[in-house]
């Protein structure tokens, strides 16, 4: 499930997983899968050294809630509307509470699931600037604190809420953690990943 962070320049905006059967993640009405999430969290951690880091993300774009759809309509199974509905009739919420964790695998479902979003969103390059300096992190439109920046690494660590499957990580967020600890500085400093 997404979670609350709180930005500097939009206040609180949405993050995380939304399915436990993709690994993709939202950041409001941008979306990517979490893979690649860690993937330019590994290069940010070793171009960290330089004072400014900048580079482009590759994202789905959805401008429009409606085409977003209704997340909570389609956990409960009640309302399946844009891509998020859809997403749901493919992969629904289980049926036994304690089969809500995050599938370590879900990145398998990354070709069905691109084909998906490919008929709501737009495909666009954002900008994301690290300034070692003041702390800030630009993903986009969206500004964040050194400490929120942190937390959102933190939420992909644990595999968000509820956590992954059976404790287990994939691959890609191992190699994360490790890359993060290797360059414990300036936006990584004392970020704690157990």
């Amino acid at each position: 499930m997404p979670l609350a962070f709180e930005s500097l320049s939009h206040g609180t905006i949405a993050f995380g997983f939304f399915n436990i059967d993709s690994d993709m993640l939202l950041l409001e009405k941008y979306f990517l899968f979490g893979s690649d999430f860690c993937q330019h969290i590994i290069a940010m951690a070793e171009g960290i050294d330089a004072n400014e880091y900048r580079t482009k993300w590759p994202v789905y774009f959805i401008k429009d809630r409606a085409k977003i759809g209704d997340l909570m309509g389609a956990i409960y199974g009640i309302r399946y509307t844009g891509f998020i509905g859809e997403l749901y009739r493919r992969y629904p919420f289980p049926e036994k509470p304690e089969a809500f964790k995050q599938r370590t695998r879900g990145f398998l479902n990354q070709a069905i699931v691109r084909e998906m979003i490919s008929g709501y969103a737009l495909n666009i390059q954002i900008p994301v600037a690290a300034d070692r300096r003041s702390g800030e992190v630009d993903i986009g439109v969206y500004k964040f604190s050194r400490h929120t920046f942190q937390e959102l690494i933190k939420y992909v660590w644990r595999g968000g809420y509820p956590g992954w499957q059976n404790d287990a990580r994939p691959e890609h967020v191992e190699t994360m953690k490790a890359q993060i600890e290797k360059h414990r500085q300036g936006l990584f400093e004392n970020i704690q990943l157990s």
